[in-house]
């Protein structure tokens, strides 16, 4: 059912003229639509989004808690240990740099813009049942602000990441919002029409909410400068920022994932931490760390009454307050998250589920606890001891509510140049990794490790650049962030499927372990020749060595099961070549043309099921440094015939077996996989 990395490797690289122009048709025609008719476009979407926040809101309350609660049981579940990847793949980067990434991309702008006026709100304009300005309201704010920024947005996050790293890197699909689909609707349709669907909708999804958040996050850093330099506010003034930000999110994209979006990311980490630790120093500090203790508490303890609060019987004035906020949030998360999903599994291959679960749920929920109850609770603490210009700043104009909330602390004009200086940085962060998965999502042929051509990036981030300068100069930032949350309905459904897809997949990993158990008698012998299997445990062969092994031992025990395999009437196919693509310490030397063999594959059919693949690949490794002299110029590396099925490497050695022995392991490994088909029909 899937494919092999080698198979994968031969795809080329191509554009999914599909993808790519259904999207931009659907794109452009949606803001020439918001240009042209800005009053009736915002009227419109506006009364469809009500209509989805009033009819839905109940669904979004048990869906955003679903997506949370099956992360959570697949993190402490008894799959936790399973790879996002092959079985012997290390982490792709340190978890310093993983954590910064995930910060970025799912935090990112947001927390500068709201990080003291959301609270404030919630203080000053609560729900209802509590008295402005009240105790109960400020012990409230934080408790409401940490629900719309807590778990269960990063519950979504960790959902659509784990099924979409899962199946590129675990079953060796293409990283795309389709792929996740193909064990409910088969592969057929995924690599047709409907695939081809849902990753337009994913690349419309991204490319209206990147536009949409740059565009606001540009008013902001022009009300910055107008705050620290006096520049006032001007459209001139924001296109030269959409500029600068556009062309440094083109610079970062053309040095990748691993260098651009990385720097930036730890940068971000970095100074966001300083300015945060800045005002708890200057600020009242024991007062802060004692709210900060209390919020967590206060947000642990009423988390599962306000996951299911709908405000019932709070009349129509709870219903509109509950549309506004909590309702908003859960869409917008949901329509974010085929961006931040994709980026997430991007950068996550080689970790465990258990890690990308918990990483991606608790690692940005600490730096939200800690960036809320100092900024939120600073700015409250100050209203509430008569700072009134603050909170009316605040509930009027959220995005100035940080700059207005700097002007009572020491520093100010360092500390709001800082604020601008992070959120230009965040933009470019966005733009860039924005960009990545726009290109990789409107690419065909892709394997599951590699990203689109810079060309398609660059574009990609041009495109961004422009259709946000358009909508800055016509106002029509209103309507697609509408459209943006309207889009997070159907998306929830697939999100849905994408959960049925994981069990389902999830289960099958469980029915091959419990296959693996199988007895059969020990490949090796019962001590008889101890000697010889000594000396094949301490010796450390030669490329030389473990090509004439693979060619007088590996390949003959293959064909002879190939044989018995075909006069049984199963379908078989032996492969033997140069297996560079599979494995990075895979020896890539000459290929068959030249009489050397680098790997034998054995594939054998079974229908619809599952095929058994049972492989031996050349593998290169470190010599133990016990075993050097160096006195000697012996090689530092030595090499293995390690054994690879269709969900990688084993991680044993073949090389002193004989012929009866590899015979003995194919089979013992047949045999297993058997029972995993027994178990799964």
């Amino acid at each position: 059912m899937y494919s092999s990395p080698s198979e994968d490797a031969t795809k080329p690289l191509t554009l999914n003229k599909t993808v790519f122009l259904g999207s931009a048709i659907i794109s452009i025609l949606l803001i020439i639509w918001t240009i042209a008719l800005p009053d009736y476009s915002e009227a419109l979407l506006s009364a469809s989004m009500a209509w989805v926040s009033e009819s839905f809101g109940w669904y979004y309350m048990l869906v955003v808690a679903a997506y949370s609660i099956f992360a959570l049981f697949v993190g402490f579940s008894k799959y936790g240990d399973i790879k996002l990847g092959q079985d012997h793949e290390k982490a792709q980067f340190p978890f310093l740099a993983w954590a910064a990434m995930l910060f970025s991309a799912g935090i990112g702008i947001d927390l500068l813009f709201f990080g003291a006026s959301e609270p404030l709100m919630h203080y000053l304009t609560p729900h209802t049942g509590l008295e402005p300005a009240s105790a109960e309201a400020m012990r409230e704010a934080l408790s409401q602000t940490f629900l719309h920024w807590g778990l269960h947005g990063w519950g979504i996050y960790a959902l659509i990441g784990m099924a979409l790293a899962y199946f590129a890197y675990r079953k060796n699909m293409p990283l795309a919002l389709r792929s996740p689909l193909t064990p409910i609707f088969g592969e057929r349709l995924i690599k047709g029409w409907l695939g081809d669907g849902i990753d337009t909708f994913g690349v419309v999804c991204t490319l209206m909410g990147i536009a949409t958040s740059l565009g606001i996050g540009v008013l902001q850093a022009n009300a910055g400068l107008t705050h620290v330099f006096g520049i006032e506010s001007s459209k001139m003034v924001q296109s030269l920022i959409i500029l600068g930000v556009v062309v440094a999110a083109a610079i970062s994209a053309m040095t990748g994932v691993e260098k651009g979006v990385r720097r930036l990311s730890e940068f971000n980490m970095l100074s966001s931490i300083l300015l945060l630790l800045a005002i708890l120093v200057l600020g009242n500090t024991v007062y802060l760390l004692n709210t900060f203790t209390q919020n967590i508490g206060q947000y642990f303890q009423t988390i599962i009454f306000k996951t299911f609060d709908v405000y019932a019987y709070d009349g129509s004035a709870g219903a509109d307050w509950k549309s506004g906020w909590t309702i908003f949030f859960w869409a917008w998360w949901v329509a974010w998250a085929p961006f931040v999903g994709l980026f997430i599994a991007r950068i996550s291959r080689g970790r465990t589920l258990r890690e990308f679960v918990f990483g991606v749920m608790f690692i940005p929920l600490g730096f939200i606890f800690a960036w809320f109850s100092i900024f939120g609770n600073s700015a409250i603490d100050l209203v509430a001891n008569g700072a009134n210009e603050l909170g009316e700043i605040a509930v009027n104009d959220a995005a100035m509510g940080m700059f207005a909330l700097f002007e009572y602390f020491p520093y100010s004009d360092i500390f709001s140049l800082a604020g601008v200086f992070i959120g230009l940085i965040f933009f470019v962060t966005s733009a860039d990794s924005g960009a990545l998965v726009l290109a990789n999502l409107s690419s065909k042929g892709m394997t599951n490790d590699t990203d689109a051509p810079v060309w398609l990036r660059l574009f990609w981030a041009a495109a961004t650049g422009l259709i946000t300068l358009g909508l800055l100069f016509a106002g029509g930032f209103a309507s697609l962030q509408s459209v943006s949350v309207i889009a997070g309905l159907p998306f929830s459904l697939i999100l849905l499927l994408y959960m049925m897809a994981m069990w389902k997949s999830l289960k099958e990993e469980g029915n091959k372990r419990k296959a693996s158990t199988v007895g059969t008698a020990n490949v090796l012998d019962s001590g008889k020749g101890w000697k010889a299997r000594l000396q094949r445990i301490v010796s450390f062969p030669s490329h030389k060595q473990v090509e004439r092994f693979l060619q007088t031992v590996v390949k003959p025990a293959m064909i002879e099961v190939e044989n018995e395999l075909k006069a049984g009437g199963l379908k078989t196919s032996l492969d033997i070549r140069n297996l560079a693509s599979i494995g990075k310490n895979i020896d890539a030397a000459t290929d068959e043309d030249d009489g050397q063999i680098d790997g034998v594959k054995l594939r054998v059919g079974h229908g619809d099921e599952d095929d058994f693949i049972y492989e031996v690949n050349l593998i290169k490794a470190e010599r133990p440094n016990f075993t050097l002299n160096t006195s000697s110029k012996q090689a530092e590396f030595y090499y293995r015939a390690e054994v690879f099925l269709s969900d990688g490497s084993q991680e044993y050695d073949l090389v002193g077996y004989t012929k009866e022995q590899v015979l003995v392991d194919i089979l013992h490994q047949y045999e297993c996989h058997m029972q995993y088909l027994h178990l799964e029909r």
